[in-house]
């Protein structure tokens, strides 16, 4: 197949394009510059340029282009998001960056798009002890100032089940790690990633995995269904990043006040603190013969681990 993707030169967006090329499908990258183009082609996918937010300049620049797919792994975040402020751009990238990109999925002739969600459109709040299904009410408001967050991410999975021609399918991503572990790793050794002292099971997934489950979705998902794409155990905030301290041999990191958290950084402080939530990732395994390979972050670390010292060692 051919596969249009929006978001293919990020930390996810990397190994999904290297999968799909791997698979034997021809992969077109829209990125906005041409370090971008640069590193698609280093890839051996191609690559437009154009800005997503952009309709107009997004439909000139795929003029031509056909693909039967298209992959949205758009996001704004170069780091953990601390304040709401920080999730705004990508909360329109959840909302007219869908919007454009399912207009140049009707263009280029796509019957399947493919959207990135989030386990937190079940909610930014403890979630009990029952594991979440797809079945689950999604994208809900609360009441506070997460409101906009989940109302954008519903938005954007009605988008993409909506489209009319084109068969939505969205993946709900637990929290990512893996691809970015030297990131951590500095900010650990640099003390600007703290913790509080106590928090709650949050739902993780590798980078790889992560990819191994959009070119299932690419390749089996069902028009209008929703996967949870998540490893199998859960764990805090401050275990992961803990794991992290132990693999890398960075410093251990600083314990906060909980209050002092939710003052400086309310989003963050809702990651390390306020959210809990265990997710089935049954359907994925069922109906995209998906599993992760990492199925605990404690696995997942170590292997990423490893591989940042092979690197920086050869």
């Amino acid at each position: 197949m051919r596969v249009l993707i929006a978001g293919g030169t990020g930390a996810l967006g990397v190994p999904i394009v290297t999968r799909l090329l791997a698979g034997g499908h021809d992969v077109i990258g829209v990125t906005r510059g041409q370090p971008g183009v640069d590193l698609l082609r280093s890839l051996n996918a191609e690559a437009v340029t154009a800005d997503v937010l952009d309709r107009e300049a997004l439909l000139r620049a795929t003029e031509g282009v056909r693909a039967d797919v298209v992959i949205s792994e758009l996001t704004a975040l170069k780091k953990a998001p601390l304040r709401h402020a920080d999730m705004r751009r990508t909360d329109v990238l959840r909302t007219t960056g869908t919007a454009n990109l399912l207009a140049a999925a009707r263009a280029v002739g796509a019957t399947r798009f493919i959207t990135q969600s989030m386990v937190f459109g079940y909610g930014y709040r403890d979630l009990g002890p029952t594991a979440i299904t797809e079945d689950a009410p999604f994208g809900m408001p609360q009441g506070d100032a997460f409101d906009e967050h989940l109302a954008a991410m519903a938005a954007n999975e009605k988008q993409a089940f909506a489209a009319e021609g084109i068969e939505g399918v969205a993946l709900r991503y637990g929290l990512l790690y893996g691809n970015d572990l030297a990131a951590i790793e500095a900010m650990l050794r640099h003390r600007t990633m703290p913790t509080t002292r106590s928090g709650g099971a949050l739902p993780w997934v590798h980078h790889m995995d992560a990819a191994a489950a959009t070119v299932a979705a690419v390749e089996r998902g069902v028009g209008g269904q929703a996967y949870n794409v998540v490893s199998d155990e859960s764990a805090t905030f401050g275990a992961v990043l803990e794991q992290i301290a132990s693999a890398t041999g960075a410093p251990r990191p600083y314990v906060v006040p909980t209050w002092l958290v939710r003052t400086m950084a309310p989003y963050g402080a809702a990651m390390m603190h306020g959210v809990s939530m265990l997710v089935s990732n049954a359907k994925a395994r069922g109906r995209l013969a998906w599993s992760p390979v990492h199925r605990t972050v404690h696995e997942g670390v170590a292997a990423s681990a490893d591989l940042l010292r092979s690197s920086t060692s050869s």
